[in-house]
This record gives structure tokens, C-alpha cells and sequence, in this order.
């Protein structure tokens, strides 16, 4: 079974021979999708560095390692959308880049992907402060649909890009979760969030082409939500922040799970128990399918304890899975 055969086995619940850490995948994606601006700049520059990215929000890196902090939000006062230049999907310094990567895809065991970083509400609020946003929900609701709606029509038009391309797999995604709870109300989320997220997912759908859906936090009470919007894939599943077993009962047949292993353990070792906890999470999440086991955030992990991590995957990710641990 090839490592493409064996994460649909996995994504759909089949009969994977292995779980494996991630989907293998080649990514397209648009210029500005990391936060570069028509002048360059990015989250590698050096601290203290500062620049626009092509949306018009202002960024400062503050820490080493560390992507930096949306400041200048252009859209935070009402009265600047009358002029505001929406970016173009068909701008050929935005959408030139998904072609020339995908010339450079060798056509090999791979999915070929396209991304949507800040799909939708990360977005909204880079542009109008997450406050801002907040407050607008409640006492401007027409104002933070009209972004919410503008922002997805971008989105709308770098997935016809990827289409055209024959992308398999979408990468989508916006943090909706806190460590204990959800950013926004779910009847927020319900209201202003899924009417714009139906048009890309459905869209996506009709197409054949797989979701996988980013989001970092407690993300329980969405997770019918994300179901019902047709995501296939669900990630990092911060092991902190949510009820694994709880969450697995859920989405048991229906939405494979990605993560799970915290960055936590990950860090302070030691590797005794990462290899425990690996074992046990495999078991717990993966022993009928619909699981990928990596590490709920990326991080400059210890060699020692990363190579544990994999390891264990290596050693015991091998289906039927055992329970002795």
C-alpha cells in the first residue's frame, strides 16, 4: 500500500496498514498567504522588523522563531472600507506563485494541496483588531458580514486556481479556540462564520476535494459544525485543550483526527513517557482509523525526544494496533 493509499484507508475509516505521522503532501499556495506584502517582508525578518502585507495590515516580528504580530488593522475604523482595495485572487503578483509551484510538483506519492491560511475569521480580524471584530458582531452585524463576505470572495477566487491545478486536498483553517473554550460564541460562529465557510467547503465538495481543517484550541463544541461543513480532516487536536476520548466518540466514522500528542510532553520529556503517551494516544485515537499522530504544535522539539515520538509511531503504529502499553 502506498503512503497516499494508506491516509485514505486512514481519512475514510478503511483498513490503513499503519498510522503514519501526517499526510505527505505538496503545497501550493498564493503570494500573501504567509503575510508577505507587495514589497516583500515576512515573519523571517529580524526583530524589530516591520511591514505590510497585501491586504494592508501592518506587522511587527517581536521574537526570534516566533511569525509576527498583526499592529496597523486597515479596516479597524468603519468609515476606511469606502476606499479600501480589496486584493485581486487574479492579480498575477498574488496568484502567479500557485502556478509556478505547481510546475515544480514531480507528480509523485503525494497529495497535492492548496492552502488557505487565515481562511475567514483570522483573517477578519487581522484586518479590522480582533476587538474590534468582537464588538462589531454584536452593534455592526451588516459591517461584519460585508468583511466577512469580501474576504471569502478572495478565498473564492484562489480556489478556482487550485481547481484549475487539480489540487486534492485543502488545507483550511482559522483558530476558533482558546486552551479552555471558544473564541466566539457558537451562535457567532453559526451566524456570521458558516453561511461564508458553506460556499468555499461546498464548493471544495463538489469537486472531490478533501478538507483538512486547522484549528488550534478547545474546539469540542464545533466539532458537529465541522462535520456538517464536509471537513474530512481535523487538526493539531491540542491534547490540552480538549477531551480526547470525548472527541473521538464524536467523530468516530465521520472526520479523521491530526495531532494529539502535546508539544508539552513533546518538550519536557522524558522519553519514558513520551513513548507511553504516544502508545496510548495511537490506541485511544487510531486503533479503528481516522488517525495521523503528530504533535499538536511545531516547535524546536530535543532531538531525543522528537526521535522517541517517531519511533514509537514507527514500532507501534503497525494495524491491528495493541493495547499493552
Amino acid at each position: 500500500m502506498t503512503d497516499k493509499q494508506n491516509a485514505l484507508e486512514i481519512i475514510h475509516f478503511g483498513r490503513p496498514e499503519r498510522v503514519v505521522a501526517g499526510i505527505r503532501g505538496y503545497g501550493l499556495s498564493y503570494y500573501g498567504c504567509d503575510h508577505q506584502g507587495y514589497l516583500g517582508g515576512g515573519h523571517d525578518l529580524l526583530v524589530g522588523s516591520t511591514w505590510t502585507d497585501i491586504w494592508g495590515t501592518g506587522w511587527h516580528k517581536e521574537q526570534t522563531g516566533v511569525m509576527g504580530f498583526p499592529r496597523e488593522n486597515p479596516l479597524a475604523d468603519m468609515t476606511a472600507l469606502h476606499d479600501y482595495a480589496w486584493p485581486d485572487p487574479s492579480d498575477e503578483r498574488i496568484c502567479r506563485q500557485i502556478y509556478d509551484l505547481a510546475d515544480q510538483f514531480p507528480h509523485d506519492d503525494r497529495f497535492l494541496c492548496g492552502r488557505h491560511r487565515d481562511t475567514l475569521w483570522e483573517k477578519a480580524y487581522m484586518l479590522v483588531g480582533m476587538e474590534n471584530m468582537m464588538v462589531y458582531f454584536h452593534t455592526e452585524p451588516n459591517y461584519a458580514r460585508e468583511i466577512l463576505h469580501r474576504i471569502m470572495d478572495f478565498q473564492m477566487g484562489i480556489a478556482q486556481h487550485y481547481l484549475k491545478l487539480g489540487i486534492e486536498l485543502a488545507n483550511l483553517g482559522d483558530d476558533l479556540g482558546t486552551q479552555s473554550s471558544l473564541i466566539l460564541s457558537p451562535d457567532i460562529i453559526d451566524k456570521f462564520l458558516v453561511p461564508e465557510y458553506e460556499r468555499l467547503f461546498g464548493l471544495y465538495r463538489s469537486r472531490g476535494v478533501l478538507i483538512d481543517f486547522h484549528s488550534c484550541g478547545h474546539i469540542e463544541p464545533v466539532l458537529e459544525t465541522l462535520m456538517d461543513l464536509g471537513v474530512n480532516i481535523l487538526n493539531p487536536v491540542q491534547a490540552t485543550a480538549n477531551d480526547l476520548a470525548a472527541l473521538r466518540e464524536k467523530t468516530m466514522g465521520r472526520m479523521a483526527l491530526s495531532g494529539a500528542i502535546s508539544t508539552k510532553l513533546l518538550m519536557e520529556g522524558p522519553c519514558e513517557l513520551i513513548v507511553s503517551e504516544v502508545r496510548r494516544t495511537m490506541w485511544l485515537l487510531g486503533r479503528q482509523g481516522g488517525y495521523f499522530c503528530c504533535p499538536d504544535q511545531g516547535l524546536p522539539f530535543p532531538e531525543a525526544h522528537f526521535a522517541a515520538y517517531q519511533q514509537t509511531v514507527e514500532q507501534y503504529g503497525i494495524y491491528p494496533l495493541k493495547n499493552r502499553f
